[in-house]
């Protein structure tokens, strides 16, 4: 049974379609990557499923949840975080204090408590810190903790993007080409860690990702988007066979 599933959306930008009748079922404990040429609309879905975008048509429902038009507060709320492709951090403030910025929809204790920092206050810091001591443990992030996210290095402050959104404790995790502009070196740590964060913490990966050779490695399931529209789906021996796909990607003979 689909964990997330997006039925014939349509996304528009006055006369521009970014995304035309789109259809996908999202596999609990699966890595699904959507590929697809520039301009193929695949930040746009992302967009949609995290709710910076809403659909001009069409629904997205995650279990039995309508996310269409739901704001991105709540749906991260609901269990789905994202890693953005450009990234999103604050480069004056430190690893740690960053991670710790992502559980401030785990702060639920009142004013008075805060003030005083005891009792819930105390309890609910205490968790909060556990949790993202975890993730920079498990992210290897121990060595940069307490540096200016600014100072570290590209390879590294996309770490810290993904590791920003581990710490909400997803059940599903949006990652928006994590890879990107990364060398060798960097690019097989990030394959390690989206594997291990599938294998280990059983949550359920939707990548978005230019560089077809790890997609065709890592991926369970393939959707792959041309011009707004699902031109082909499947296993990744089933996309890579696809003529739509291939005619896509490397045009007609």
């Amino acid at each position: 049974m689909a964990h997330l599933r997006v039925s014939d959306v349509t996304l528009s930008f006055g006369g521009l379609k970014a995304l035309s009748h789109v259809d996908m079922a999202i596999e609990p404990g699966l890595i699904t990557s959507i590929i697809g040429p520039n301009g193929a609309g695949k930040t746009s879905m992302l967009n949609c499923i995290s709710g910076f975008y809403h659909p001009t048509k069409g629904k997205i429902l995650y279990k039995d949840k309508d996310l269409t038009h739901a704001s991105p507060h709540q749906v991260s709320t609901m269990g789905i975080a994202r890693a953005f492709q450009n990234l999103e951090l604050f480069s004056g403030l430190s690893v740690l204090d960053n991670l710790l910025l992502a559980r401030h929809q785990n702060l639920t204790y009142s004013f008075f408590q805060a003030a005083i920092f005891y009792g819930k206050a105390s309890r609910i810091e205490a968790e909060n810190r556990a949790a993202v001591e975890d993730v920079i443990d498990f992210m290897e992030l121990e060595p940069v903790r307490k540096h200016m996210v600014g100072s570290l290095s590209y390879g590294f402050q996309k770490k810290v993007e993904v590791a920003r959104a581990l710490t909400m404790d997803p059940e599903i995790l949006l990652l928006d080409e994590p890879m990107a502009g990364m060398n060798i070196q960097e690019k097989e740590d990030i394959v390690r860690f989206v594997m291990d964060i599938q294998k280990e913490r059983n949550i359920t990966v939707v990548l978005v990702e230019h560089d077809l050779g790890v997609v065709m490695d890592i991926s369970d399931r393939i959707y792959v988007l041309d011009f707004g529209q699902v031109i082909g789906s499947g296993t990744p021996e089933e996309v890579a066979n696809n003529p739509k796909v291939i005619e896509a990607y490397i045009g007609e003979d």
